[in-house]
């Protein structure tokens, strides 16, 4: 079941009780039945055992969401020493890196698996709050379906996993998984709860300023030349401090790591440009980052891949 099954989302597996009772009694009785696909950034898994189990992430265990859809028994996972369990019409969010493990009970167990790639959630949320991820973001661990918030997650992930299993409709159709896939993590990002919730809301409804405003308008039309703070603050006809004041307020960065974030993406947008033939030190200096190897970390930090890796994703 391992090979099968586990091999395609990277994980460990133990009977739940096999090492208190012996080997035997965790394994008595057990079958299973399953099916994994994976295409670009989603995994997806369907399985159906007799038996309860742990399920433990590896050191080759990628940066994923992991998202459970049970349907018979029940979907857990502990953090922190703290557990959540999720039930039928429920589904299950975690970390897998930050997860200390994952739950599968009940005498029959079936559930659903996605497994989203981080750097979609990074990219997302960057996007969405025009500043980089920094630490975890501690999304709320349960979606409780019946709401009208979780019944829209809960059936998009749904027809993502139905339409990679099966007859794999979506496998043949990559514009339809790439849009389908940042939906999900737009989604996820504005209607569950985590740290960031309160500052989304208030980006959402609170304006900014007209020097705020005026002074991204000048990062865009200036992106690629070696602008500076005091020149983008005489633009905006504010002093540095007010400027900064601003960001921080309305943007929840300051000046300069918004105008990092606006470069990185024009990096981004570069490296997956398949027409660009520059090599990844020349856009580096395009976009204002001099140091490759800072670049490469800071950018890793924010898209959850190498430059490199990024570039090799466009061929």
């Amino acid at each position: 079941m391992l090979e099968t099954f586990l091999g395609p989302a990277h994980f460990d597996g133990s009977p739940a009780h096999g090492p208190a009772h012996g080997p035997a009694h965790g394994v008595e009785g057990f079958s299973w039945s399953a099916d994994a696909r994976s295409h670009g950034a989603v995994t997806v898994a369907d399985l159906e055992c007799k038996g309860e189990w742990n399920l433990l992430a590896t050191a080759e265990t990628p940066d994923w969401l992991t998202i459970y859809v049970p349907r018979e028994g029940l979907s857990g996972m502990i953090r922190r020493q703290i557990t959540t369990i999720a039930s039928p019409g429920q589904i299950l969010l975690g970390h897998s890196r930050e997860a200390d493990h994952f739950l599968a009970r009940g005498a029959l167990h079936r559930s659903q698996k996605l497994f989203l790639d981080w750097g979609q959630i990074s990219h997302t949320f960057g996007q969405l709050f025009e500043a980089p991820l920094s630490g975890s973001l501690d999304l709320s661990p349960l979606v409780d379906g019946s709401t009208p918030s979780g019944h829209l997650i809960k059936n998009l992930v749904e027809t993502i996993i139905s339409g990679m299993l099966g007859d794999g409709i979506l496998l043949h159709s990559p514009i339809a998984m790439t849009n389908l896939t940042q939906a999900l993590a737009d989604l996820l990002i504005r209607l569950v709860p985590h740290r960031y919730s309160q500052r989304l809301e208030q980006t959402a409804f609170t304006p900014a300023p007209r020097h705020v405003r005026r002074a991204i308008d000048f990062m865009h039309a200036n992106i690629a030349e070696p602008i500076t703070i005091p020149m983008i603050a005489q633009f905006a006809n504010v002093s540095v401090r007010s400027l900064e004041t601003g960001f921080r307020t309305f943007k929840g960065a300051t000046p300069g790591s918004y105008l990092r974030t606006l470069r990185l993406r024009a990096a981004r947008k570069d490296l997956l440009d398949r027409s660009n033939v520059q090599n990844i030190r020349d856009i580096c200096l395009k976009w204002g980052f001099v140091h490759a190897g800072r670049f490469s970390a800071l950018y890793g930090s924010v898209y959850a891949e190498s430059p490199r890796e990024t570039r090799r994703r466009k061929i």
